[in-house]
């Protein structure tokens, strides 16, 4: 494996991309410019000087530019390490993708040249591998999904807040800013009755988009290719029903908390203000917990 030797890792797509790299003098290297073509890299001709090649890079007219010096063929016959000098802007991110490929097919070309060196030497290339570590990987793949669904827990809890917000705000700011709540204050209700309305209109928003946001990931998970990642979602109706019940509570919890500070708000931006706050109480926990990948414990 050429980007495992070369101790760069590049992703998949950019070894099946066909990359147009300009080269100043490949006629001193035929072998490695037919290298950097069965690594899908085509060779172009490059600009006509180390400056004017500089200057391309620079103002963006190529990503990178290889220079291969005339003594390259005797270098390489001498077996003294042979120069080749890669142009390129590390500041540029996107051009610094192009030159970590080429960089990569460079080294490798490298390493195989070694390798043919130790050979005809009558050198076995496994000296130069001291150690061969084996990875041994124990997780099951409910184990790697398990990482998956912890994500998961953020968004359910997000949206479960999500739904019930502006219904919380309209219900107690909106009102006192529309001038509807008195009319409402003067009828034959108790006003724990009012609040437990509110609360209990609240709560229904908020258990329908928790439903619908569980109901969304199942069908969605069905279409995603996570077998190929080695995982076996177990997000079947049965888990839909127990995240439900689990996360209910919070229903309740979130329902009462933001129609209670709504209720101490003069606006409805204010209380915009107030509640985006909140949300962020329950969510910013599990997001550190679920970045941190900590796994629970018993100590």
């Amino acid at each position: 494996d050429c980007s495992s030797s070369a101790g760069v890792m590049i992703s998949l797509d950019d070894i099946d991309r066909s990359l147009q790299v300009p080269v100043i003098g490949q006629q001193h290297a035929p072998n490695l410019v037919d290298y950097l073509g069965s690594h899908n890299i085509d060779v172009i001709e490059g600009p006509g000087s180390r400056e004017a090649a500089m200057r391309a890079v620079t103002s963006g007219e190529h990503d990178v530019v290889v220079i291969i010096p005339d003594a390259f063929g005797q270098q390489l016959g001498d077996a003294i390490p042979a120069r080749v000098e890669l142009i390129s802007d590390q500041a540029n991110t996107q051009a610094e993708r192009d030159a970590r490929r080429v960089r990569t097919a460079l080294r490798a070309y490298s390493q195989e040249i070694a390798t043919m060196r130790l050979v005809a030497r009558g050198v076995s290339p496994l000296v130069l591998r001291p150690i061969n570590v084996d990875e041994v990987d124990v997780s099951t793949p409910s184990g790697r999904s398990a990482i998956l669904l912890g994500m998961m827990s953020y968004f359910f809890i997000f949206a479960l807040l999500m739904g019930g917000m502006y219904l919380a705000i309209d219900t107690t700011a909106g009102e006192r800013e529309r001038g509807s709540l008195e009319p409402l204050l003067s009828l034959p209700v108790t006003r724990d009755q009012l609040m437990v309305g509110k609360i209990a209109a609240t709560c229904l928003f908020m258990a329908v988009s928790l439903l619908l946001s569980l109901c969304s990931f199942y069908v969605a998970l069905k279409f995603m290719p996570l077998e190929q990642l080695g995982m076996t979602p177990n997000f079947g109706p049965a888990v839909v029903a127990a995240a439900f019940l689990v996360l209910a509570p919070f229903i309740l919890l979130g329902a009462a908390l933001m129609t209670l500070v709504a209720s101490f708000t003069k606006s409805y931006k204010e209380a915009q203000t107030w509640l985006s706050v909140v949300l962020l109480a329950p969510t910013m926990p599990i997001l550190i917990v679920s970045i941190l990948t900590l796994r629970p414990r018993t100590e």
